[in-house]
């Protein structure tokens, strides 16, 4: 007991020693020994977890608390395929266990085992005829057709064979459960079988169908659509309209049906029923009058109802369409637009409502429509030329209604650009109510007001991705985490707006920020991976069936998500420049998907591949350092090196090959708007030269292993070509350095200049400068042996005049400069970290007259974020680059 309580509080280091006392008492305690190897797992220490594991599996244990400690502790390690082993022995050796039955289908579900789930399904409804297990079989059928490459497949054995065993209960009257008759209907549907499934819902069981509203009928409504059962579609469309005449799908469905009706000259039959489901509307005047009918019901309802009169709406627009609008005097839609307006303009959903409608109006009629909406909303101007602003919210909300019809009808689009600042000016001074900007630069000026903004509205998910775009543009990352934490993200939104976050944390010099989002973000795709089971688990449990496959198909989405390999990349990137080489090894062997579908994943793509590669490149450096000197070929190959530097020979010609596709596609020049997708950092990987840098030192990997291959005798020709690398190295390395200098922020004529491109050259500056020192330490690994043995021969010949090779000088010479330049950055940056603490923003003339107080606080609160972010950034920088000096120091051969 004690150890677990130290298990749950997360001290696993007691865990680990309290179950090593109770082992010496008791040798054999199984549980014990899961628990410490819990213990380990937790403290990194992997494979001894897993032996220690394991010898307890091989044991077959049937106790419940080792079984659900193994659970947990497979878990962990991300294997939930020995849970199986483990419960499938468990189950022969007692095998009418209702409750290890059920852990082992639930553990066949977690790893996708359909067929055993089916077996292990129909095993427990043996030992215990529940009604669940049965179906649970039935459902593992389904999702073997689901999953089957082959649509013949599921369609002639799967569901079949799934729908016999339905049929079966239903013949002996044993569907209990609202869940069985969804399954039955799911199957049906599938096999196309569609009149039958509208018989299951019509029918006896149908009457189960009643823990979603309408769900019998919503289900009958498919089945009619499957079979062009336009009568019974249009009739049970109005009756559900007269129950509610608010519900816009069954407009949309007794519009369709009432023209299917009409085109097919449908007349209903003299004597019967007209059909199934009632009375059926089969001409436009039925149609014209209901709809008036509903309007005029809609006065009695108890609260505004937007439907009718957006049915209506909808109804000129497909009479139009059929070119026989005018006969039926339904009125002006510019008119029935005004009036709709004037009844709901106040609400936010009138500006989407109305947008589906504005082609039916002329353009000619535009600029007149909307002043005749503007004139009817209350604005109050203080003087002649002034500002006409609202008085209440009430108009607030109308008037944004219809600057927003104005955009979209154009009407901006058409301005000049003097127009155009002067509207942005008026919205401006409407967000503020009357208070005069300031001249500054725009970016502050965005800045400001978002920031004023969002201390108004705290919880507006707006303002703060606005924020998190222009801080991300100005270079300043500190304070995007805050936002970001606070937009509270859920779930599939560390995908859709994670990246966001993630673009930008390393290129911006954010280390330990950038490791933590770049783990938040793989701790959701990770977790999704075992979420998404454990979802599947629980719908198998309360018999939501139709959800699994919708999670099945969630699942496959993320795994493909194009953020999610990024983030694993530039992950394991930062971890090899963070030094944590064990980490980055272990994400390795995934390689990505080409899918290029707009320009933005293109770009993204591209640029994922290029840094994929380097990521494998630099991985691959240390299995090439761990080698003794084979003289002979024929040892290489046994010993596998050779195959190593052929996949790192490789992968260098498919690096170049990326680089080649980045560069085309950069020569599109294209400029994403301000608010679409970020551009990747690409550009600037070319522009200063650091990809020139990186390739070349692969190059040298190459030539270096060369050197090792052939040793110091007729290698005069590598060596000079090894020193000439090293030569060019230096000064593309030194250039590369010329293009971070510069001030981050500069004051000019009183308003502050930001330079962020400087900042993102830095951090490209130190990730090739680390690159250049993992090579020189595999160079310097290659070059010790030689050197101790020419040694030794000097010692045994005991003359001096045994000639040094020049690769050792040119290595020297190389890391000397190497060092010089590594010293010059830092002390660049120590300059950069006293400007950027002198700095003082009070000394900033922001124009006085026209700010006030309020705004003066929320510019120096932005400018303020942002020097200080820059100021963190230059400190890690500062920080890594010290680092990268004491390595370099140790590397004098």
């Amino acid at each position: 007991g004690e150890h677990r309580d130290y298990l749950d509080n997360g001290n696993n280091k007691m865990a680990i020693q309290q179950a090593d006392k109770l082992l010496k008492k008791h040798k054999d305690l199984h549980c014990a020994k899961v628990l410490k190897a819990i213990g380990l797992q937790r403290t990194g220490k992997q494979d001894e977890a897993y032996a220690l594991a394991q010898e307890v599996a091989a044991l077959e244990p049937t106790d419940d608390n080792s079984l659900q400690a193994l659970t947990i502790l497979y878990r962990e390690m991300h294997r939930p395929e020995l849970v199986t082993k483990l419960y499938e022995a468990a189950v022969k050796k007692v095998p009418n266990s209702e409750e290890y039955h059920s852990h082992l289908f639930m553990a066949y579900a977690r790893v996708g085992e359909y067929k055993k789930m089916q077996q292990a399904g129909m095993a427990l409804y043996k030992i215990v005829p529940k009604n669940p297990y049965y179906f649970w079989s039935v459902m593992s059928l389904i999702m073997q057709s689901i999953s089957a490459q082959d649509e013949n497949l599921s369609k002639t054995m799967f569901l079949p064979l799934a729908e016999r065993m339905v049929e079966k209960m239903v013949k002996e009257d044993k569907i209990e459960a609202e869940a069985e008759v969804e399954l039955y209907y799911m199957i049906l549907e599938r096999l196309e079988k569609y009149k039958e499934a509208l018989d299951v819902v019509r029918g006896k069981l149908g009457e189960k169908l009643t823990s979603e509203l309408q769900s019998r009928e919503n289900k009958c409504m498919a089945m009619y659509k499957k079979l062009h059962r336009w009568p019974e579609c249009n009739a049970l469309a109005r009756r559900l309209l007269l129950k509610n005449s608010d519900d816009w799908q069954f407009y949309i469905t007794y519009f369709d049906s009432v023209f299917q009706l009409i085109d097919e000259s449908w007349t209903p039959p003299a004597e019967e029923e007209h059909s199934l489901e009632g009375e059926v509307h089969c001409s436009i005047e039925q149609a014209v009058n209901f709809i008036e009918e509903r309007i005029a019901g809609e006065s009695r309802s108890s609260r505004p109802l937007r439907g009718p009169f957006l049915a209506k709406l909808e109804l000129i627009r497909r009479l139009r369409h059929r070119g026989c609008n005018d006969e039926y005097k339904l009125g002006d839609p510019e008119e029935l637009m005004f009036q709709y307006f004037k009844k709901f303009g106040d609400k936010p959903c009138c500006f989407t409502d109305l947008k589906v409608f504005v082609d039916l109006l002329p353009p000619s009629q535009y600029t007149k429509f909307i002043q005749q909406l503007l004139d009817i909303i209350p604005l109050v101007a203080a003087a002649e030329d002034e500002v006409a602003l609202p008085g209440d919210i009430k108009a607030l909300q109308q008037h944004l209604c219809v600057v927003q019809l104005s955009r979209l009808l154009g009407i901006y689009h058409t301005m000049d650009k003097k127009q155009k600042l002067a509207v942005v000016r008026e919205l401006m001074l409407r967000y503020r109510h009357g208070l005069e900007f300031g001249e500054e630069a725009a970016v502050w000026q965005c800045l400001t007001l978002l920031e004023e903004g969002l201390s108004h509205s705290p919880s507006n998910a707006q303002f703060k991705l606005l924020l998190i775009r222009i801080y991300c543009r100005l270079g300043a990352f500190e304070p995007v985490s805050e936002l970001y934490s606070s937009l509270d993200a859920k779930h599939i939104q560390h995908d859709t707006i994670g990246y966001l976050l993630t673009r930008y944390a390393s290129s911006l010099g954010h280390y330990a920020a950038a490791s933590q989002s770049c783990n938040f973000a793989l701790r959701f795709f990770h977790s999704n991976q075992k979420d998404t089971s454990e979802y599947i688990i629980q719908a198998y449990k309360y018999g939501a069936f139709e959800k699994i496959p919708e999670f099945i198909a969630f699942r496959n989405r993320l795994n493909s998500s194009l953020h999610f390999a990024q983030v694993r990349t530039e992950r394991m990137l930062l971890d090899l420049l963070l030094e944590n080489w064990e980490w980055a090894k272990r994400g390795l062997g995934e390689d990505i998907s080409e899918e290029h579908r707009k320009l933005s994943l293109e770009e993204e793509t591209l640029w994922l591949r290029i840094r994929s590669l380097t990521l494998r490149l630099v991985s691959g450096l240390p299995t090439l350092a761990h080698t003794i000197q084979p003289k002979n070929s024929e040892k290489t190959a046994e010993n596998g090196v050779s195959s190593k530097i052929d996949t790192i020979r490789a992968l260098l010609q498919q690096l170049e090959a990326a680089v080649d596709s980045g560069k085309k596609f950069l020569e599109q020049k294209i400029q994403y708007p301000v608010l679409g997708p970020p551009p990747t950092r690409m550009a600037g990987f070319f522009s200063n030269g650091s990809c020139q840098c990186q390739t070349s030192l692969f190059y040298l990997v190459s030539d270096i292993y060369e050197l090792d291959t052939n040793g110091l005798e007729d290698s005069a020709e590598i060596q000079e070509r090894i020193g000439n690398s090293f030569k060019s190295l230096v000064e593309r390395l030194t250039d590369l350095f010329n293009k971070c200098k510069g001030d981050l922020i500069e004051v000019r004529d009183g308003t502050l200049k930001t330079h962020p491109n400087l900042l993102e050259n830095l951090v490209f500056f130190v990730e090739t400068i680390s690159i250049a020192l993992w090579v020189s330490s595999y160079c310097d690994s290659v070059l010790r042996p030689f050197k101790s043995n020419l040694q030794k021969k000097k010692k045994k010949k005991k003359e001096s005049s045994v000639a040094m090779p020049p690769v050792f000088t040119h290595f020297l010479d190389y890391v000397t400069e190497l060092q010089t330049l590594t010293s010059n950055v830092i002390d660049h940056i120590k300059g950069l970290e006293i400007i950027l603490t002198a700095l003082k923003l009070e000394e900033l003339s922001l124009k006085d007259t026209l700010l006030l107080q309020e705004e003066k606080k929320f510019t120096k609160t932005v400018q303020g974020k942002v020097q200080s972010s820059y100021h963190h950034s230059v400190q890690e920088i500062g920080e890594l680059l010290k680092k990268r000096l004491d390595t370099i120091k140790k590397l004098k051969i």
